[in-house]
């Protein structure tokens, strides 16, 4: 069927062109407004100095692929605090420009976070993560983590490695490993009125306070230590919450066996113990004791 030009004729003269904006001028303008938007998230979100802080022991194999995948521009300062190592992780950490402290000999998982903490408050840092450097941790998430401390949402945040069972076995964890979380979790949880998803992460990230209210220096040196912060962040009303975090399980990445796990879930109860004796005013216990007043006589008039 022919078309007939007339009658297409008027509805084509009714058309005007389009005309493209310059590219480069709209670009101009853009740049422009660059620091206008600068200002505006400095103002919305709290700015402050970021550390994060890796406790370490023998991490050379893997300290290269966790820096890789950490997000740039996020945090201001790394610092290492090497635990005794044997191998080349001080070295290797030096050449990826972190800040590093030695130990002259190994002061356990709990003594290492401490010199951690003590080194991040003294340098300045409002907000402060935890970054195991064996590449378990999807280190990807960090920037999240830090968001939700900046944003007042949280003043812990945990990292949560089972966000469904199959996930989790998927990525390796042993069953035995899998169900005695559940179990402890699910203990703690209802001992200390919270609902996390994973109470025995090694992904955690603080707010200052909380590290200038709660006295780690008191805790224990070992994996407990863990336990006794998240016992001790309840006490003193910080609001904990968790993010889901990707990890990995194989050789290189650092674990504990099946005798340690028992003492560390042993002893986890005790920590749950103390909490509610010093709730309940039977024992107080130094490690409630709040770093904001000055001696323990001050702290055990508060519990009278």
């Amino acid at each position: 069927m022919p078309i007939h030009t007339s009658l297409m004729s008027p509805s084509i003269k009714q058309l005007e062109p389009a005309v493209a904006p310059d590219c480069a001028e709209v670009m101009t303008q853009i740049r422009s407004m660059e620091p206008l938007l600068e200002e505006i998230e400095r103002n919305c979100i709290p700015q402050g100095k970021t550390i994060i802080v890796m406790p370490a022991f023998n991490a050379a194999s893997t300290l290269s692929k966790t820096l890789t995948d950490l997000p740039t521009g996020i945090v201001d300062e790394i610092i290492l605090v090497d635990d005794g190592s044997t191998d080349n992780t001080v070295e290797l950490a030096l050449s990826h420009g972190l800040t590093v402290i030695k130990h002259k000999e190994n002061r356990g998982y709990g003594g290492n976070q401490k010199t951690c903490y003590q080194y991040a408050l003294e340098h300045g840092a409002e907000y402060v993560v935890m970054l195991h450097p064996d590449y378990q941790y999807d280190s990807r998430v960090v920037g999240v983590a830090i968001q939700l401390l900046k944003l007042g949402i949280c003043d812990v945040v945990l990292g949560s490695r089972i966000r469904t069972r199959r996930e989790a076995l998927a990525g390796g964890m042993p069953a035995w490993k899998y169900l005695a979380n559940r179990l402890l979790t699910i203990t703690e949880n209802v001992a200390l009125g919270q609902n996390v998803g994973d109470f025995h992460s090694g992904f955690r990230a603080y707010r200052k306070e909380v590290l200038e209210t709660i006295p780690f220096e008191h805790n224990s040196d070992d994996f407990v230590f863990d336990s006794q912060f998240l016992a001790q962040a309840v006490h003193f009303n910080f609001r904990i919450g968790d993010i889901p975090v990707p990890v990995r399980y194989f050789p290189e990445a650092s674990s504990i066996n099946f005798r340690r796990c028992v003492k560390y879930g042993l002893g986890t109860l005790a920590v749950l113990t103390r909490f509610w004796a010093q709730r309940l005013r039977i024992r107080p216990s130094r490690i409630f004791f709040s770093k904001q007043i000055d001696s323990d006589s001050e702290n055990r008039i508060q519990l009278q």
